[in-house]
């Protein structure tokens, strides 16, 4: 449905150029969920505002279903927008309107007669779970219910898309689930293609189909939701990945010179990736008995994505060091990915 090809987007800034996306190539499925991660200064935020052209690129072209967008004169592109909504992270609502009034605005010139109008608006807060607030103003409203206003005004025009840039950002962690849950609603009902920026892995992890993981510009990763998650490759995706599961403590232990991560002789620190079948298998009793070490976990967790289950934990682990090595085979050959944390010089070359 939506095509980026080699889309760059400069800025003029006092300090000279500044080009913020660098070719950026990418295609959003239909009816899917496309998230778009990455950390403050990615482009992120300028690549989404360039499907429906509120940011026009500096090179390249953008594609909804076959019609190119950046060859469109103006008032075509204005009847074109129509088929892409968009939702922000500040809500963007007329603080001097009412609930029914904010959704109802973008109807005004569309030529529907009072009575559609106002059916239109009900059927959307009946959507929204906002019915009984038709009458509030914004400054009578929650977050969340702000969030769900904007939303319900996105769909007026009944779009085929809708651009959510850090819709959940100003949003507690419990509203955010019930704000992700109405978008997959309104992507499972409606068969709207949802393209959604966030710097949360658990938002991704949440809803989405598939991501792009953007740095500097650039779409460096891409995949799946539970390809990525239980296989991510970049840097910045293993990141990430070890945010959100809560495995990444051990790096801030190391770089504290915890006495938790302290290394006796023969002793190395490994990170195991598991996913489906291996996450219900005794790995860690199998392995100490088989091989005759011992393993001592700091972290474990397990997440399920996409209705797969994905896990990892953090171990200590020691004994001699030939016995560490053909422990760490064996994980990889039954698709176990071993990371080593930390080791000493007795056991580099066993958990390589």
């Amino acid at each position: 449905m939506i095509r980026l090809e080699g889309i760059k987007k400069t800025f003029e800034t006092k300090d000279g150029p500044l080009e913020v996306l660098k070719g950026v190539d990418l295609t959003i499925r239909d009816g899917e969920i496309y998230g778009i991660i990455g950390f403050s200064g990615a482009g992120k935020s300028t690549l989404i505002r360039t499907v429906n052209l509120l940011e026009r690129p500096t090179e390249g072209k953008v594609f909804l279903d076959d019609i190119c967008l950046t060859d469109l004169s103006p008032k075509v592109l204005r009847k074109e927008r129509r088929r892409i909504g968009m939702i922000f992270q500040q809500f963007q609502l007329f603080p001097s309107r009412t609930v029914f009034e904010n959704v109802a605005f973008p109807l005004r010139y569309t030529g529907r007669t009072k009575a559609e109008i106002t059916d239109k608006v009900e059927k959307l807060l009946e959507l929204v779970d906002l019915s009984d607030k038709k009458g509030a103003y914004p400054s009578e409203l929650s977050g969340g219910q702000k969030q769900r206003v904007a939303i319900a005004r996105a769909l007026t025009t009944d779009p085929e898309v809708l651009l959510s840039d850090e819709a959940t950002s100003a949003l507690d962690p419990q509203t955010t689930k019930s704000v992700l849950k109405l978008l997959k609603r309104i992507n499972t009902e409606l068969g709207v293609t949802i393209i959604l920026v966030t710097h949360e892995m658990d938002v991704i992890k949440e809803i989405c189909d598939r991501v792009g993981v953007m740095e500097k510009g650039e779409i460096v990763e891409e995949g799946d939701v539970f390809s990525i998650f239980s296989n991510p490759q970049a840097d910045i995706t293993k990141n990430f990945v070890e945010s959100t599961m809560n495995l990444s403590v051990i790096n801030d232990l190391i770089a504290a010179e915890s006495p938790l991560v302290e290394l006796s002789p023969g002793e190395c620190i490994l990170r195991l990736r598991y996913l489906e079948k291996t996450t219900s298998e005794p790995l860690v009793s199998d392995l100490s008995r088989k091989y005759g070490i011992v393993i001592n976990i700091l972290f474990a967790n397990v997440e399920i994505i996409r209705d797969h289950p994905v896990g990892g934990l953090v171990a200590l682990v020691g004994g001699p060091a030939e016995q560490i090595g053909r422990a760490i085979q064996h994980l990889k050959s039954i698709g176990v990915g071993v990371e080593v944390i930390r080791d000493n010089e007795v056991l580099s070359a066993n958990c390589a």
